[in-house]
C-alpha cells in the first residue's frame, strides 16, 4: 500500500529548514529532494544531491533537524569520523541523544502478514 505524497506547504517548509540550514552550515546541496525512501531517512550523493525520505516530515522537529544536519554535514565531510562527529556536536549539541529510528516504511516492509 502506497502512502499518500505530503502535502507541498509541508515540502516546501521542509526545504526551507534545509536551506536555513545550509546557509548556517555554509554547505551548498546541488538539489533537494523529497522522495519515498524504504531503508533510509535520508542520504547524501558525491555530486552533492541530499535526499530524504518523505516519512522524515512527520517526524519530531529534533529529529527532522538532526537528518538535516547529518546529511548536510555529508557534503562536507564524507564519514562518520572524528571531524564529522565534532560537527554534528558543534550544530546540534544533544545529537546523541537523538536516536534514528526505523523508518515506517522499513518496518511495514518486513512486517509478515
Amino acid at each position: 500500500m502506497k502512502s499518500k505524497p505530503p502535502a507541498t506547504a509541508a515540502v516546501a517548509d521542509f526545504k526551507a529548514q534545509v536551506a536555513d540550514w545550509a546557509a548556517r552550515i555554509r554547505a551548498k546541496p546541488r538539489q533537494i529532494r523529497i522522495q519515498q525512501m524504504r531503508r533510509k531517512w535520508a542520504s547524501c550523493s558525491t555530486s552533492g544531491t541530499v535526499s530524504f525520505s518523505t516519512d522524515v516530515l512527520g517526524q519530531p522537529a529534533a529529529f527532522r533537524e538532526y537528518v538535516i544536519v547529518h546529511e548536510l554535514l555529508h557534503l562536507k565531510v564524507p564519514n562518520h569520523g572524528k571531524l564529522f562527529k565534532t560537527l554534528l556536536r558543534a550544530y546540534i549539541p544533544n545529537y546523541e541523544s537523538i536516536r534514528p529510528k526505523p523508518l515506517p516504511s522499513a518496518v511495514n516492509a518486513y512486517s509478515s502478514t
